[in-house]
C-alpha cells in the first residue's frame, strides 16, 4: 500500500527537481557557448604568426565608412578546393591545409623571374586598404585587406614588351582539398587572369592580410589577389605562380564560357545567365542595393574599358561567350 505523500513534501521535491533542470539546463547552455566560442575561434585564428607586419597603416585613398564585421567575412566564401558548387563556412574543411613554408613563383615573359617565400612577400611595404568586394552570386561585403599593388611585385621581374597578359595559379594539394577530390572533373588547379594594363592598375591588389591580421585559410592564405572592380572569382587564393604570357590564359571558368568570362567585370547590365546583377546584398545583413557599375570603382578603371556595355544585355545562351 503507497502512502500519500505529503503536500510540503512534494514541492520541495518539486523544487528540487526544477533547480536540478535549471543546473542541467545551464550546463548544457554554457556547453553550448563554450563551443560555439571555441569554434568561432578556431574560424577566425591566422594560420600565421607576422607580428611584426600587422597592423599596416590604412591607406587613406582606399577606405569606406563601413566594414563588414570580421566573423561574417569569415565564415562565408567560396573555394571550390574545399567546399564545391556552392558557397559557405568554407574554414571547416580547411583543417589540414598548410600555408607554410609557402613560395610563389614568377616566370613567363619576363627579365627576372624570381621565387618569393613568406619572408620576402612580409617584407614588402605592407598597406590596409579598405575595398568593395562583390560575388557573382549578389553577395557583398567592405573588406580590410593588408598587402600591396601587384605592380609592385611585377616590377621586380620586369615583365618583357611580349607579356600581354598575367595568370594565376593556386594551390592544388589533392590530399588537404576535399572538393579537389569530390570535383576530379574540372580543370584543376584554378587559374585566373588579367590583362597587363588590369594588372598594372593600382587597384590591383596583392594581398597578405585581412582585418590587421595574416589572411586566414578561407580567405586565400597565405596570398592572394584582390581585383575589386570584378566578381569575386578573378581574385584567386593561395596562389602559388604568376605568369607572364603573351597570349590570354585558359582560365578556370572556361569550363561554362557563356556564364564566366574573361573580363567578369562587375556590371549590373550583363546579366549572369541564370540570375540577374541588378542588385546585390550586403553579406551580414541581408539588405539590398543597386550594383554600381565597376563595384563602385567607374573613376578608377572605366578608361580601361571604353567598350563596356551601358545598357541592359539579354542573357546569353550556351554557345556564346561571356565577355
Amino acid at each position: 500500500m503507497r502512502r500519500i505523500t505529503q503536500e510540503a513534501a512534494f514541492f520541495d521535491r518539486r523544487r528540487f527537481l526544477e533547480a536540478l533542470g535549471l543546473g542541467v539546463a545551464a550546463a548544457i547552455s554554457g556547453s553550448c557557448s563554450r563551443d560555439a566560442r571555441g569554434s568561432e575561434e578556431r574560424m577566425l585564428a591566422p594560420p600565421l604568426d607576422r607580428r611584426e607586419a600587422f597592423p599596416a597603416p590604412r591607406n587613406v585613398n582606399f577606405d569606406l565608412p563601413s566594414i563588414t564585421p570580421r566573423e561574417k567575412a569569415a565564415a562565408h566564401g567560396n573555394f571550390l578546393e574545399f567546399l564545391p558548387g556552392r558557397g559557405g563556412p568554407v574554414w571547416k574543411y580547411m583543417e589540414s591545409f598548410e600555408v607554410a613554408p609557402w613560395t610563389l613563383e614568377i616566370a613567363g615573359e619576363c627579365e627576372r623571374p624570381r621565387v618569393f617565400d613568406l619572408d620576402r612577400l612580409f617584407a614588402m611595404e605592407l598597406e590596409e586598404r579598405v575595398y568593395r568586394f562583390r560575388c557573382v552570386e549578389g553577395w557583398a561585403m567592405n573588406v580590410p585587406w593588408t598587402g600591396f599593388p601587384l605592380r609592385n611585385l611585377l616590377d621586380v621581374a620586369r615583365p618583357l614588351s611580349s607579356a600581354r597578359f598575367v595568370a594565376f595559379t593556386s594551390a592544388l594539394h589533392p590530399d588537404d582539398m576535399p572538393g579537389v577530390r569530390e570535383s576530379r572533373y574540372l580543370r584543376w588547379p584554378y587559374v585566373e587572369g588579367l590583362r597587363m594594363d588590369e594588372a598594372l592598375c593600382d587597384l590591383t591588389f596583392v594581398a597578405t592580410g585581412v582585418y590587421g591580421r595574416p589572411l586566414l585559410k578561407q580567405h586565400g592564405a597565405p596570398v592572394r589577389l584582390v581585383v575589386p572592380w570584378k566578381y569575386g572569382f578573378k581574385s584567386p587564393k593561395s596562389i602559388v605562380r604568376i605568369e607572364l604570357t603573351r597570349e590570354e590564359p585558359r582560365t578556370f571558368w572556361r569550363i561554362r564560357p557563356h556564364e564566366y568570362g574573361f573580363l567578369s567585370n562587375v556590371n549590373a547590365n550583363i546579366p549572369h545567365p541564370r540570375w540577374s546583377q541588378e542588385t546585390s546584398y550586403w553579406l551580414d545583413t541581408g539588405d539590398t542595393f543597386p550594383t554600381p557599375l565597376f563595384n563602385g570603382y567607374a573613376e578608377e578603371v572605366g578608361a580601361l574599358y571604353p567598350d563596356e556595355p551601358q545598357s541592359k544585355r539579354p542573357p546569353l545562351r550556351p554557345g556564346e561567350i561571356a565577355r
